[in-house]
């Protein structure tokens, strides 16, 4: 069950936005020892049966060892302040890329949309905060980049 409600400030220069999922995780789920590179697929549904699937799906398909981390479903888009009607709800799927498999894996992931969290959440890219704030605890690199939602 999703519920969704707002808080804003009479003159709406803010909001603040909680999406709250039965059962959806509160914390950052522990990365494996040598799995540091998280990534991203946005738009991808997995059934819970389908974690061990989808990592042994990627091995065959790239050659390359992952950790299946989560799927987050998106908050709604911010425009000013003001809730983006029609966005929102998109399921994304968060995996971490065992560090020797990162090399070969950069160049292919590619055509398949597959995003480093790093450029996901760069400032120029991440124009509204979609993500629970703990997803930032994720990256490994590119911190000076990194969209201002982080410190909101």
């Amino acid at each position: 069950m999703v519920g969704l409600s707002g808080m804003a400030m009479a003159n709406r220069t803010w909001l603040v936005i909680y999406l709250v999922k039965k059962g959806e995780n509160m914390e950052n789920v522990q990365k494996r020892e040598s799995y540091n590179q998280v990534c991203i697929i946005h738009g991808l549904i997995l059934k819970d049966d389908e974690e061990k699937d989808f990592e042994e799906e990627i091995k065959k398909v790239f050659d390359t060892r992952i950790q299946f981390l989560e799927t987050i479903k998106t908050s709604p888009n911010l425009d000013n302040g003001e809730l983006v009607e029609g966005t929102g709800g998109r399921h994304d799927v968060f995996f971490a890329v065992y560090n020797d498999d990162v090399g070969k894996f950069a160049v292919p992931r590619l055509a398949n949309g597959i995003r480093w969290i790093e450029d996901v959440l760069a400032e120029c890219n991440y124009r509204s905060p979609i993500y629970p704030k703990r997803v930032f605890d994720y990256c490994t690199w590119n911190e000076e980049a990194l969209s201002h939602w982080k410190d909101e």
